[in-house]
């Protein structure tokens, strides 16, 4: 019998010289010096013998010497030899497996015992004999098959320089092509078949042989490790049953769990499979051992470890989750080991907890089999669970956060939430939009779209539905229910919990129809069945109406993300209007109107979800709907709506995203084709085609008389706005529309001299329409200056009821009373209006057409250059080069500009020989603009003391045009427009800001020294208007090198001196810091911050100054700034807010320092608490001598009173004789050994104190730390004696007053202090 063989630690080692009592190899055979005809000779021999004899000849020296030398030089075998060998060696231990079956069945066969090995081979030896060959076969052909795994997978490399070869093998015999991924899985799968059949029948009752599962058990996760093989499903599946099988069947956990938790730590591709096994080896075994020691260890694990090993805290918290969703049982009944990690610091084993949680929740709870007992301890583990998740959505790691939210969301979808918990959900949810941190508040708004999609309460959530059909409900419980019922909100909520919840789907339904049911008039009850259903129903409706206010009382938050900074935001926020809209929240269409002008934003991502999301809600209907959504937004939408409205309109046309049959049925809502339409309609209508008709002039050709007979028609006079719309209208039509409404339409021409003139359309909206009539006369009108003069002739004439500009002459020279009197101011305010914008058009109307006679002079010119390339005509070159040297060619364009001056002066010409336009109006206009600083002066005060706040809003906004025009007359006035920000209505703020962020933003105003009233507006009560200011300085910080950095020093000196909040202060400080980016501008704003100490006085601006100093973000040049600026604020420390803000310094600096900065910021840190502690000290003290000095003064008073009593008394001479005697002197003394601070009062008042303190009980360490204090108090002592003595001679009072520390002692000697002081009074006296 062959001596047993002994896994050896590596294979050489089988080489080793042999004891004799082991298997080892004798005469190795040298592979590499084999002629390939030799080696296949070799290969061919040990096949066939291992396949012609029996299976236990490996174990014979021949053969065994032989296996190892081709497995030691397996990577030198050509590709047919590999194959023969390892076919060989794999069926051989296939055909193995059955035969250690067969030895049960063996007569009189009982399993060796180690305890017993002789008798065992006493009683049966040939028994005895085929186990330990079997043994000894299994063993050696799982060493040798699994070495050949090893060696062809490190050898992978060499395996690839050899493929050429594989190539030729595969073309000359494909019955022996090397296919290393097929074998692989083959072998893997094979050692996993050995280890599950019954090993007991070799190794007997105890342990199996220790070196054997752990040399299969080290080469499996050797194997495991490599990510190219574990994408092999059957093969990773072989090494998953492997691992299961030891750590399980064979009882090796621990080892196990040590080997899978390194994989874990070290291999992040190896998670899901690992965890992926051990949930199988659970299920094929019934036993979750493996599973429960992994967890026990993470559990067991101090949650330190995983803030240092990030990426290794991650695995596991992946581990984990994934183990939770394939063994949810057994994960919910260990769970409780891993819930104190909440407590820990890592954040992502927060997050893997908060997901195991969810997916437990899912999954682990749905089984209702058990007894009431078993149900109710379900229970009370899910509720429990639920609670953790609420809690930690107010986790301190933003990511933590985000990750529960998103737990949240999946339960949503698996249904696992109760109703009576769904409301405390969309609470959580609708907080955290508020959230600081982006990632948080899309994570919210996720969650908030997946509860409605998936609510139980129906798919319309109004809050007047609910309400309406939860008082009819309440109304029926009320018959229902017995007489004697007391406590009916007590019983709704607990059946809230249960009844509710067990009857979720019927409750929804019942719901869901009630609420189509009562949009009609008549809504009947639904009959519900019993009292129990009855309460049921009403729970889940209050429930459904708490969700129905929860989500529409989030309106304006979610209209402030709009205006997000973050894309995400208004993303995700687009999309939750859209789901509210969806389900018919209360103001979700209002919201998602304000959606529109961010297709103005320059983020792409933004454009195309409001684009999206437009297209969605009001364009993908039936044309008729799409029509009639359209023209609705149009008639309600503010101007910016219209303008991003206009812009989509346009954008979605030339996509063709809006069809012809939409456009048709527009035209019917235009032209009253649809039953039911207004005048309003009517005009919304023709507002979108004219939108369309920006990239589709064509459109409106077709309706051309339409638009004529109803936009200037008796409907204009109903719908005013209706005829400033046909005036757009006109002005957008095609060239070729425009040709033909000049040629055959005088229609047209006389409606608009009919609305510039007349009086038929309401002041608000006349200004609007004249503005466009006007600019669609200079558009179609074929000699629009001569129409123009005549509109302007005939409103003068309307004004002031002259024909003749003498007549004005005559009436301006008596003077301005005689006529301004008489002119209404309406019809003064229309006529200057007129004049004014007809000057304006004319004079673009002569600058376009200048830039058309250029443009065909260009077009000439290069139609004759290329004549002449084409003809030759060198000469005509020559001579227009000499024409251009002698300046003739820039004669024409001379000829052009003084054409274009003498047009622009012919405009207000107004000599006695020619009046052209607006020179018919000159002795007018020329006294009304005479006097140009008073009429500067009315309009500032009118902007200023104007009642209305219309009158100021409008001229803020016509300050601001003036600026545009006259910057350098408006100069001196820019502090009075900066003032139109501290306006009391809201409205001429709002003007203010726009106006005031136009101007500096495109360089047309100095930003000055008013800035600050800009910034004030951060902290506006009106959150547009604050959104307006901070939209500003973020533009503003992207101009040049962002001028903040400048501003800022002045604006923190000016905001200092104003009556602010002081959290409105830090709040706006703290966003325009933020706005500073560039490391090298901190750093200098460091060094002007802490010089801006040394001038200050006031405790309220050291706060300021030290706030803003904190905000700043520190790199290693700005702490050095800080630290050498010391003295310059030194003197602040004093103060505790002050020293507040540098410990945040500190500990921000700290966070992110290098170690050698660490220890600099350490030493900053004593020496400002060294500081610190020394300034309040000193304050103290001085705020003590301060209070005495008080209580000196008014005891001084007193003695005051006392001598003048005395001195009209007639004691004086005795008095004088008990001053003199002993016991005088002798209470004198008693007094000066009871005091602790000697005073002198001087004869101006003042003091000269010296304290002195006496320690009792003391040790003497603190003792010689007060040593040097205690010699200078002593010093001080000693000369304050000196001068009572001299005090004495020169008979002054001495006062030896002073309070003790101990305040009873002090109240105890009041009425002594009172005597000591009629003492001194009489020894003064004498």
């Amino acid at each position: 019998m062959a001596p047993p063989f002994v896994f050896p630690s590596d294979l050489k080692d089988l080489e080793d010289d042999s004891d004799g009592l082991s298997l080892r190899v004798e005469f190795p055979v040298d592979v590499a010096s084999l002629r390939p005809s030799q080696l296949e000779e070799l290969v061919k021999g040990v096949a066939f013998d291992l396949s012609d004899r029996e299976l236990f000849c490996v174990e014979e020296q021949d053969v065994f010497d032989r296996v190892y030398s081709l497995v030691r030089s397996f990577a030198l075998l050509p590709p047919s030899s590999k194959f023969n060998l390892v076919e060989t060696l794999r069926s051989n231990l296939s055909v193995l497996l059955p035969n250690v079956d067969s030895l049960s069945r063996v007569p009189h066969f009982s399993p060796p015992s180690p305890s017993s090995p002789g008798a065992a081979a006493d009683a049966v030896p040939d028994i005895a004999t085929r186990i330990a060959s079997h043994r000894n076969a299994l063993k050696i052909y799982t060493f040798f098959l699994l070495n050949i795994a090893l060696l062809e997978e490190s050898s992978s490399s060499y395996s690839s320089g050899v493929s050429s070869k594989v190539v030729q093998g595969r073309k000359k015999n494909p019955t022996y092509a090397w296919n290393w991924e097929a074998q692989r899985s083959r072998i893997i799968n094979l050692v996993a078949n050995s280890l599950e059949i019954n090993l007991t029948l070799l190794f007997g009752s105890n342990d199996i042989d220790e070196s054997y599962l752990s040399f299969i058990s080290k080469c499996t996760f050797s194997l495991y490790e490599n990510q190219a093989l574990l994408k092999d499903a059957d093969t990773r599946e072989g090494l998953g049953r492997i691992i299961g099988t030891i750590a399980t069947k064979h009882q090796r956990t621990t080892q196990s769990c040590a080997s899978i938790l390194h994989l874990i730590h070290k291999f992040d591709y190896t998670v899901p499979h690992l965890a992926e096994l051990v949930a199988a080896a659970e299920k094929k075994y019934g036993d979750g051992c493996l599973a429960v020691a992994l967890i026990r260890e993470v559990g067991r694990t101090d949650p330190k470890d995983y803030v240092r090993d990030g990426v290794g805290a991650e695995n596991i918290g992946r581990f984990l989750v994934e183990l939770a969703d394939q063994s949810p049982k057994l994960m919910s009944t260990n769970v409780g080991v891993l819930v104190p990690h909440f407590g820990g610091e890592s954040f992502k084993i927060r997050n893997a907890l908060v997901g195991v949680l969810g997916r437990l929740v899912a999954k682990a709870y749905k089984d209702v089999e058990g007894d009431a007992s078993s149900k109710c301890l379900r229970l009370r583990g899910k509720q429990a669970m639920l609670e953790i998740l609420l809690e930690r959505c107010r986790d301190v790691s933003a990511y933590t956060r985000s990750r529960v939210l998103q737990v949240w969301a999946e339960l949503c979808e698996e249904h696992a939430i109760s109703i009576g918990l769904w409301n405390e959900v969309a609470v959580v949810a609708s907080g955290r939009l508020e959230d600081k941190t982006a990632m948080v508040r899309k994570s919210a708004l996720n969650l908030l779209i997946t509860m409605l999609q998936h609510n139980p309460f129906g798919p319309q959530l109004r809050v007047a539905v609910f309400e309406a059909t939860l008082e009819k409900f309440k109304e029926k419980l009320h018959v229902m229910e017995p007489s004697n019922t007391s406590d009916d909100t007590y019983e709704a909520d607990n059946l809230h919990a249960g009844s509710a919840v067990e009857q979720g789907e019927s409750v929804s339904d019942s719901c869901l129809t009630f609420s189509e049911e009562q949009q009609g008039e008549a809504a009947a009850i639904p009959e519900i069945g019993n009292l129990e259903q009855t309460r049921a129903l009403v729970a889940s409706l209050e429930s459904g109406l708490r969700f129905s206010q929860c989500i529409t009382s989030l309106m304006p938050t979610l209209v402030q993300l709009l205006a997000s900074s973050s894309a995400t935001d208004v993303e995700n926020t687009i999309l939750l209007l859209m789901r509210c809209r969806q389900f018919q929240i209360d103001g979700s269409d209002a919201s998602l109107r304000r959606m529109l002008p961010l297709v103005f934003s320059q983020d792409k991502s933004i454009y195309e979800a409001v684009e999206s999301a437009f297209v969605t809600i009001y364009i993908r209907k039936n044309p008729m709907e799409t029509a009639k959504n359209l023209l609705d937004l149009a008639i309600d939408s503010s101007i910016g709506d219209l303008a991003a409205l206009e812009f989509l309109i346009s954008s979605l046309m030339s996509k063709g995203e809006i069809s012809m049959s939409t456009i048709s049925a527009l035209w019917d809502f235009f032209i009253f084709n649809v039953n039911g339409v207004v005048a309003a309609q009517s005009r919304g209508a023709l507002s979108i085609l004219c939108m369309a008709a920006k990239s589709n002039p064509g459109i409106l050709g077709s309706h051309l008389q339409d638009i004529i007979d109803i936009g200037f028609g008796r409907w204009a006079k109903e719908e005013p706005l209706l005829a400033r719309t046909a005036c757009v209208a006109l002005e957008r039509l095609s060239e070729e529309d425009k040709d033909k409404l000049r040629s055959s339409s005088s229609k047209v021409f006389a409606a608009l001299h009919s609305l510039v003139t007349g009086f038929w359309l309401p002041d608000h909206i006349w200004y609007a329409a004249v503005d466009k009539a006007i600019s669609t006369i200079y558009s179609v009108h074929p000699l629009p200056e001569a129409f123009a003069a005549d509109i302007v002739k005939k409103s003068l004439n309307s004004v002031f009821g002259c024909t003749a500009s003498d007549e004005m002459l005559n009436d301006v020279s008596l003077g301005p009373s005689n006529f301004m009197s008489t002119v209404p101011t309406a019809k003064l305010g229309r006529f200057l209006f007129i004049i004014s914008h007809i000057a304006l058009n004319q004079l673009v109307y002569i600058e376009s057409c200048i830039r058309s006679i250029q443009k065909q002079k260009l077009k000439k010119e290069k139609l004759k250059v290329e004549k002449q390339h084409i003809n030759g005509g060198s000469a005509e070159v020559e001579m227009q080069g000499i024409n251009a040297e002698l300046g003739l060619g820039a004669s024409e364009d001379a000829v052009i500009d003084s054409l274009s001056e003498k047009a622009e002066k012919e405009i207000v010409s107004g000599g006695s020989t020619e009046k052209n336009l607006i020179g018919y109006c000159a002795p007018f206009l020329s006294r009304l603009c005479r006097n140009l600083n008073l009429m500067q002066k009315l309009l500032f005060t009118v902007v200023e003391s104007a009642s209305s706040e219309t009158v100021r809003s409008n001229c803020t906004v016509a300050l601001g045009d003036l600026a545009v025009r006259f910057p350098n007359l408006l100069e001196p006035w820019t502090e009075n427009m900066y003032a139109r920000l501290r306006d009391p209505t809201e409205s001429v703020r709002k003007n203010a800001v726009l106006v005031l962020s136009h101007l500096i933003l495109n360089d047309m105003m100095k930003v000055k020294g008013y800035i600050y009233e800009m910034a004030l507006r951060i902290e506006d009560e009106d959150k547009r208007i604050s959104s307006l200011a901070k939209l500003f300085f973020n533009e503003l910080s992207k101009k040049g090198s962002n001028p903040i950095y400048n501003l800022l020093p002045d604006i923190l000196s000016r905001l200092c001196n104003q009556n602010i909040k002081e959290e409105d202060f830090y709040n706006i400080m703290q966003f325009l810091i933020n706005s500073i980016k560039k490391d090298r501008q901190m750093e200098a704003l460091v060094e002007k911050l802490c010089n801006r100490f040394s001038g200050v006085s006031d405790v309220k601006q050291w706060k300021h100054i030290a706030y803003c100093l904190s905000q700043l973000t520190f790199s290693e040049k700005g702490l050095k700034k800080l630290v050498g600026s010391f003295k310059a604020y030194e003197h602040s420390l004093c103060d505790d807010s002050v020293m507040d803000h540098f410990r945040s310094i500190v500990s921000k600096c700290k966070k992110f320092a290098k170690a050698e900065v660490r220890s600099c910021i350490e030493e900053f840190e004593e020496k400002l608490n060294k500081i610190h502690t020394a300034k309040k000290e000193q304050e103290t003290t001085a705020r003590n001598a301060q209070v005495h000095q008080q209580k000196v003064g008014s005891l001084e008073g007193f003695l005051i009173k006392e001598k003048s009593v005395v001195g009209n008394t007639s004691e004086d001479k005795n008095v004088s004789a008990k001053e003199g005697s002993p016991e005088a002197k002798d209470t004198i003394s008693e007094e000066s050994c009871l005091s602790s601070v000697m005073r002198e009062c001087e004869a101006d008042g003042m003091e000269v104190q010296s304290p002195q303190t006496f320690h009792r009980g003391v040790s003497k360490c603190s003792t010689r730390k007060v040593k040097g204090s205690a010699t200078q108090d002593h010093i001080d002592n000693g000369s304050v004696r000196r001068r009572i003595r001299s005090t004495r001679r020169s008979s002054s009072p001495v006062l030896i007053l002073f309070p003790p520390p101990n305040p009873t002692f002090f109240l105890n000697r009041l009425f002594y202090f009172t005597i000591c002081f009629d003492f001194f009074h009489i020894w003064n006296m004498k």
